[in-house]
């Protein structure tokens, strides 16, 4: 393990301690929803979280990370980096920014730089499940299976009804 896995797993094992870089009520709430609904609730639930965090108080931010997503969906991975970098160096404290240029990393195979990104994502936003998978499934690469084990099971106290995190732990491995 590295230095950038283990800050990131630090991050991760202090996450409840640390405020959200956007403290909204309303997400909050959402999480605290997410956490006690049923499974059939979750899928909603969900998406309401993605929606605030693709939400940005600058529209046109917003706008340049739905492009960039509609990028990486398209495979145009050259011009969703270049949308994703020009917009967090205009808005550094974008966690979902963070979070979907780690993405764009992770399906590259750019590991570094995509922990570079995972642990921006969960410095601004602690609660980031989909970071946190994308983070275990990176250590599973590396063989680090009681570390990724630690990381599936910090996604599922934020989401429950995570499939790849429950069969990530149900695996005996």
């Amino acid at each position: 393990m590295n230095a950038a896995e283990a800050n990131i797993l630090d991050l991760i094992a202090t996450r409840r301690e640390r405020r959200p870089e956007r403290d909204l009520a309303a997400l909050s709430q959402l999480f605290r929803r997410l956490a006690a609904c049923a499974a059939i609730e979750a899928s909603e639930t969900e998406d309401r979280i993605w929606d605030m965090w693709m939400d940005h108080p600058h529209r046109a931010a917003a706008a340049v990370l739905d492009a960039a997503t509609r990028d990486i969906a398209a495979r145009r991975y050259d011009i969703a980096e270049t949308r994703l970098s020009a917009l967090l160096r205009a808005a550094p404290r974008y966690a979902e920014a963070w979070h979907k240029r780690a993405t764009l990393y992770y399906l590259l195979g750019r590991d570094d730089e995509c922990l570079h990104d995972i642990r921006r994502t969960l410095e601004l936003e602690p609660r980031h499940f989909a970071a946190m998978l994308h983070f275990g499934e990176i250590l599973l690469g590396e063989g680090a299976e009681t570390e990724a084990r630690y990381a599936f099971a910090a996604a599922l106290t934020l989401h429950p009804h995570l499939p790849r995190a429950r069969s990530a732990l149900a695996d005996p491995a």
